[in-house]
């Protein structure tokens, strides 16, 4: 099959360029954006057409031979929404800088989003509509769930099973062998220490890690 090379965005926010430089040195080329509601439509951001809401695109009946870049930093929604454009026969590929890494051996699902100077090592997987920013390093035999986000210089350390929707902050790191689980949608802070698991829907924080609180289910 023939890769499509032009390609719409999702999510209008203070990051939107960083994920436009993404997709442009990946080679698509950007045929236009889609905002949270209609208050855009019509306008131009960033050099591109605002083209309507999310509702407007997920009207359509279909998006077949069409693809998408979702931006937005809530897993939950994004999630939603990838799977909604799936639905509707769209693709989320996955977008890879030219100056990322991602080994031969390591398996990365659609949707995802590896940003320049980050590393995926040998024999990890990386579920579908993650999103990965600059300088993280995800070490070998780790297993990454859907929809998780990786702000910058975040280190996970290997042989990890993160489930779906855990974020971590900016500069967070896990130690290879004392962390073996981290939680679904568990929260970790930036510049955390993660010396031991985390479980399902907590927030951690600290050097080292510790857990500051359990939060129901979608509900940070």
């Amino acid at each position: 099959m023939e890769k499509i090379t032009e390609i719409y965005l999702l999510g209008l926010g203070r990051n939107t360029p960083v994920f436009i430089d993404i997709a442009e040195q990946a080679g698509y080329t950007i045929l236009g954006l889609y905002h949270y509601n209609d208050e855009l439509t019509g306008e131009v951001s960033q050099g591109y057409p605002v083209l309507g809401s999310y509702h407007d695109l997920l009207s359509q009946q279909s998006l077949k031979g069409k693809a998408f870049l979702l931006t937005m930093g809530n897993n939950d929604i994004r999630q939603k929404l990838a799977k909604n454009i799936r639905y509707l026969n769209g693709e989320t590929p996955a977008i890879i800088h030219p100056m990322a890494v991602v080994s031969r051996f390591a398996q990365v699902g659609c949707g995802v989003v590896v940003s320049p100077f980050s590393y995926i090592q040998a024999y990890s997987k990386i579920g579908d509509d993650t999103i990965i920013l600059s300088h993280v390093n995800i070490s070998h035999n780790n297993t990454v769930g859907k929809a998780c986000f990786f702000a910058g210089s975040v280190v996970l350390g290997a042989y990890t099973q993160v489930r779906n929707q855990a974020f971590f902050g900016i500069g967070a790191k896990t130690i290879s062998d004392k962390v073996q689980y981290v939680g679904e949608q568990a929260f970790i802070g930036a510049g955390a220490l993660v010396t031991a698991d985390i479980p399902d829907y907590a927030t951690v924080a600290g050097i080292p890690a510790r857990v500051i609180k359990i939060n129901k289910p979608d509900s940070r």
